[in-house]
């Protein structure tokens, strides 16, 4: 490898107090490495950055280092070795949600809801804005922590290849940057965008963790930019007929087009998953199949009482005589 580039790290390449132990992923933007810190005796997630990049994407660690969040990945420190620039972080063992591949429960939906919309107080709180909240930045540990990856950096870092999703960076303004599936309508059009773009990305997420489907699927990337600014996701009650009417409402207004109509913190949808959770009927709602026999139960208790009360009718009238 030549100095100052993104290529491949071969394992034992020492960076600074890292040792490179194995590649995890990789785009244009760099390369991610599982490595190891000498200094601390652990292992991290080490972003090597590509050239170009790489000033501005040491700009924006430094504010996302500052968040401390059990449910946000930590940024442990952004240097350079050799004109290679990099940013250490925490390193995740667990599930990329991506690739689940099935649809989850609604309380496991909502459980890991409130927790990402809990990293996302925790970031607008401190001005930064996700801009690229998706599956794909999000991992679940083996006791169901949810861990969100590149806040404050996402715009500059790596985007976990994918065959129907497409990445751009914003180095100006105009340009579109954002994953297409999930980038609100304002940040398609190349707008700036506010903590209020996040709310429309979480509920593009989690349309997706409730259905197991995308709310804006297309066959290419440009379809998927050309669904979020101008269709609307199939209905999902479609998709997921048990899912409670307090959850519908949640995401269709995570969804609206226009920002000012969607809710207006991530405070107050963080809120109304909490009561959603805590409410049985909607977390644990009964399954579709067994409402007619609980029906036809129902009605065969209400027509033995009513047959219990005609023969037991000439008793109570010969009494009274």
């Amino acid at each position: 490898m030549n100095k100052g580039t993104a290529g491949d790290l071969e394992p034992g390449r020492r960076i600074g107090p890292y040792e490179i132990l194995a590649k995890l992923g990789g785009g244009g933007m760099g390369q991610v490495y599982r490595a190891l810190d000498h200094r601390l005796n652990r292992t991290v997630a080490l972003k090597v950055l590509a050239g170009e990049t790489a000033g501005n994407a040491l700009r924006e660690a430094q504010a996302a280092s500052a968040l401390n969040h059990p449910n946000i990945v930590t940024v442990y420190e952004a240097g350079r070795e050799d004109a290679i620039e990099y940013i250490a972080m925490e390193h995740v063992e667990g599930q990329n949600i991506a690739k689940r591949g099935t649809r989850l429960t609604i309380r496991d939906g909502l459980r890991y809801a409130v927790q990402i919309a809990d990293a996302l107080v925790a970031a607008h709180a401190e001005g930064i804005v996700h801009r690229d909240l998706k599956p794909g930045n999000i991992m679940v540990t083996s006791r169901g922590l949810v861990k969100v990856l590149d806040f404050g950096i996402a715009k500059m870092t790596i985007t976990p290849a994918s065959a129907d999703a497409a990445t751009w960076t914003m180095t100006e303004p105009g340009r579109v940057f954002g994953t297409t599936a999930f980038m609100s309508p304002e940040q398609a059009e190349g707008k700036e965008v506010d903590a209020r773009s996040d709310i429309f990305s979480f509920g593009c997420v989690l349309y997706e963790l409730v259905t197991g489907h995308r709310a804006f699927d297309a066959e290419s990337s440009m379809g998927s930019l050309a669904a979020v600014m101008v269709k609307e996701p199939r209905p999902l009650r479609e998709l997921s007929p048990e899912l409670p009417a307090p959850v519908v409402r949640i995401i269709e207004h995570c969804l609206r087009k226009k920002r000012e109509e969607r809710w207006q913190s991530i405070v107050d949808v963080k809120l109304l998953l909490e009561a959603a959770l805590a409410d049985p009927l909607v977390a644990d709602p009964p399954p579709r199949k067994r409402r007619p026999l609980i029906l036809a139960l129902v009605s065969a208790a209400a027509a033995m009482g009513a047959l219990v009360a005609w023969w037991a009718a000439p008793a109570v009238l010969a009494a009274c005589r």
